[in-house]
């Protein structure tokens, strides 16, 4: 043997785990670049996955099919209703090692992200939100562009929080008011909640509840906004990559 570990009498180095990453409403994969990058070049398998925002079933059922092609461990993170969705498609799968949340809703069977948001005072989301009916009768939900970065990315600098309030992606008004149906995986899979301290869409005493009752090994990240991940990569990562060890 002439490995580094084989000469130091330990065994072969350890598969790290693939890092998937599920965005939230308002948001896309893109807005993980900087954390994606910095797992990289950690080492990390990474997958950002394409949340379709749809509907809590459906999207769950997405990324449940996503996470079954992918062999060994997992570790699983969720941004905001990214959080819902990680809940429903962990569920049973052995293979999911951590779920991470990211200023996220942790919801218990029967409960939706649009109640969790209201549960605590200080969510401006309602007031943030600008609706777009659609043909078939339902409706598509953006977060006002004129509101986006006050209220979604305060700690961001205005040019970087304009690109993304003009690149979000909708989602369905009937997702955020969906509830969730199955057992939650965060019951039986440990799990890790960074809370953002200066959140206007989710409150800190929200997520710091939601963090609380799933036993989560939590870190407040204080001062920033929504899109902590965006604004603290560094931080996010090193979060990350502690619940994958």
């Amino acid at each position: 043997m002439t490995s580094a570990a084989a000469h130091s009498g330990g065994g072969p180095a350890k598969k790290k785990p693939t890092i998937v990453l599920v965005h939230g409403a308002f948001a896309d994969g893109s807005g993980f670049t900087d954390v994606a990058g910095r797992l990289l070049d950690d080492g990390y398998p990474v997958i950002a996955a394409a949340n379709p925002l749809r509907g809590l079933t459906s999207d769950a059922a997405a990324v449940r099919a996503l996470l079954a092609s992918i062999d060994g461990p997992i570790v699983l993170v969720g941004h905001s209703y990214g959080g819902q969705v990680i809940s429903t498609a962990a569920t049973g799968n052995a293979n999911v090692k951590a779920l991470v949340y990211l200023a996220a809703f942790v919801p218990e069977t029967g409960e939706s992200a649009e109640a969790l948001s209201g549960k605590f005072p200080g969510s401006t989301v309602g007031e943030s939100l600008k609706p777009v009916p659609l043909p078939d009768g339902g409706v598509d939900l953006y977060i006002n562009p004129a509101l986006f970065h006050q209220n979604f990315a305060g700690d961001l600098p205005a040019e970087r929080a304009a690109l993304y309030a003009v690149t979000q992606r909708p989602a369905a008004g009937a997702a955020l008011g969906e509830p969730a149906s199955t057992p939650q995986a965060w019951h039986t899979i440990p799990s890790h909640y960074l809370i953002a301290g200066a959140d206007r869409i989710i409150p800190p005493a929200a997520q710091r509840f939601m963090a609380e009752r799933a036993h989560s090994r939590t870190q407040v990240v204080r001062g920033a906004s929504h899109m902590v991940f965006a604004s603290q990569p560094r931080t996010t990562v090193e979060f990350i990559e502690k619940a994958a060890r």
